[in-house]
């Protein structure tokens, strides 16, 4: 009997435990409004949209809705837009649906050396089917040289991919400068933009950026899991990744994920309705944590770009292993990472620190806080003082 009280009290502790989760650039919490919508979808408007009766008249109507919103979202033609699994599909499909469909052209694509691993392994596994890869370099702050990329170009150059918003340090990408050099360079290739962490978050402009391809996802913008979208540009010939069916123009086969595809344009309606004042409070999150983390931690520094993403937060706390600290945080009922989901299991160091200069004990000692609508400056601040609190005591503990 005493050992179930006491295993009820600390189960009691556990669940009275405040939450501030700050992992935003892994996934996002889904909105109140989008459950409730993808609820709607899965008990009402349940029907296959290629189904020729009412059911899928309905489904097809929610499918056709949807694409419209994102489309609108980018100011670009609904034809446009075609639905995913996710960001990861998108960008396979973008990178090798390019290659394999124009490989008679050449064989030569361009990317940078702190892309999504997404876009990497995508570029990875082509040079095994005889592609040549040139990966280009950043500066400290992770960005790119529009100059650099106009001069990797070449005539047989069919792609270059260049993230928007870079996941880990959140350094914005100069991609409508790029986009403009690479036709003047070379009309024939193509320009694909990652844009999974910067949409919803920022304008996301394909005509603007001379783009051709551009991908995102619905769960990083509040949205579920599983589904993103691939924007191709009208004229834009890919070779499809899967077969067996015509749906998405045959690009994308498969029955579609409708609840996902309602959820990811609910997701998107409710980002573009307030995306300046979004921003504006992310950014304000950002800058009040990175304030408090200078006066109160020593030996902090920051790896995000002054000029970065409103959202991402990237420092090293000098000595530290990330990892370490992020599980003293989780104790606390703090979430955030030590660089991207995709490696955070692994021990891998972050080829984006890396690339951007930063030397190996700097990497494993550096932390990433994502921000979300839904973060408060309470919030920020019970984290900063967990994160000075288990900094101090490790710190303490190292020096016995």
């Amino acid at each position: 009997m005493a050992a179930a009280g006491c295993l009820l009290s600390r189960l009691e502790e556990f669940f009275a435990m405040r939450e501030v989760y700050l992992d935003n650039s892994a996934t996002t919490q889904v909105l109140p409004e989008v459950a409730a919508l993808m609820h709607k979808i899965h008990t009402g408007t349940y029907g296959n949209p290629s189904s020729p009766h009412r059911k899928g008249v309905e489904a097809e109507k929610v499918k056709r809705r949807a694409r419209r919103t994102l489309a609108d979202a980018c100011s670009v033609k609904e034809g446009e837009i075609y639905f995913t699994s996710g960001g990861t599909e998108a960008n396979n499909l973008a990178v090798m649906g390019v290659a394999r469909r124009l490989r008679r052209r050449g064989l030569h694509l361009v990317t940078t050396q702190v892309e999504h691993p997404s876009v990497l392994y995508a570029c990875r596994l082509l040079e095994q089917e005889g592609f040549t890869l040139t990966y280009l370099p950043v500066d400290r702050d992770g960005v790119v040289s529009p100059a650099v990329v106009a001069e990797a170009v070449r005539p047989d150059t069919l792609l270059v991919s260049v993230m928007h918003v870079n996941n880990e340090v959140g350094a914005i990408q100069p991609v409508a400068e790029i986009g403009g050099l690479i036709k003047k360079k070379n009309s024939g290739t193509l320009f694909h933009v990652d844009a999974v962490q910067s949409f919803g978050k920022l304008p996301v402009q394909p005509m603007l950026w001379q783009a051709d391809l551009v991908t995102f996802s619905a769960h990083k913008l509040h949205g579920p899991k599983g589904i993103g979208a691939l924007y191709k540009r009208q004229g834009v010939h890919l070779e499809p990744l899967f077969h067996g069916g015509g749906q998405e123009d045959g690009l994308r086969p498969g029955t579609e994920n409708m609840a996902g595809i309602g959820g990811f344009a609910e997701a998107v309606r409710l980002a573009m309705a307030s995306l300046p004042a979004h921003a504006a409070t992310l950014s304000r999150l950002k800058e009040s944590l990175l304030t408090g983390m200078l006066a109160s931690i020593p030996d902090i520094s920051c790896n995000s770009p002054k000029e970065g993403a409103p959202h991402i937060l990237n420092v090293t706390v000098a000595g530290m292993r990330g990892e370490v600290l992020v599980h003293a945080l989780e104790e606390e009922g703090v979430y955030l990472s030590t660089g991207s989901a995709c490696h955070s299991r692994r021990p891998e160091l972050s080829h984006v620190l890396l690339a951007m200069g930063r030397r190996e004990k700097e990497v494993e000692a550096a932390l990433r806080f994502s921000f979300s609508q839904i973060n408060t400056e309470e919030e920020l601040a019970y984290a900063l003082e967990k994160l000075r609190v288990a900094v101090l005591s490790i710190r303490k503990a190292t020096r016995r």
